[in-house]
């Protein structure tokens, strides 16, 4: 299999895009010069580690966040079955973006990782809303901690299983 062709991938270059938007590609390196994407299985392997590993983190967390809280105990968003579903959507959402990353950007790990902060920090809003309708400060205390962690442990199992590959390796 070939390299790719620099600054275009799939036929697509930043030159096609409006010139409104060229400063906004060249800030966040989205140059479509890729290096070679991470490799399918890879990806797969870092996403079951994520996880894994991040439902690991959460469950931690909430018995952490019980043992410092007591008041927190029974709260609804610390039950397994509420926060595991959002856990795996979200890091199936994280672990689908990394290789389009990888794709549009020569360096995906920096805006990868803007990318997670943002989306991180968007996460903290239902936080904010649930704490601000009445809900327990400790408990939402807890929940930015779960967030943080998921986020951490998704970016790091990304890059370190499912890394990309330089331009001179071919599959």
């Amino acid at each position: 299999m070939t390299s790719f062709e620099p600054r275009r991938f799939l036929g697509v270059s930043p030159d096609a895009f409006p010139p409104f938007l060229r400063p906004w590609f060249k800030r966040f390196h989205v140059d479509f010069s890729p290096q070679l994407p991470p490799t399918t299985m890879s990806v797969v392997a870092a996403t079951v580690v994520a996880i894994v590993a991040s439902l690991a983190a959460d469950a931690v967390l909430v018995k952490i966040g019980v043992s410092l809280f007591p008041s927190t105990k029974g709260y609804v968003h610390f039950r397994f079955s509420d926060y595991s579903k959002l856990t795996i959507i979200g890091v199936i959402i994280a672990c689908v973006g990394w290789p389009i990353v990888a794709r549009i950007s020569s360096q995906p790990k920096w805006l990868f990782l803007r990318a997670a902060v943002v989306v991180t920090a968007f996460l903290f809003v239902p936080d904010a809303m649930i704490w601000f309708l009445g809900q327990s400060a400790a408990a939402v205390f807890v929940l930015v901690w779960m967030h943080l962690a998921i986020a951490v442990v998704t970016y790091l199992a990304l890059i370190i299983l499912a890394p990309v590959r330089g331009r001179h390796m071919r599959r």
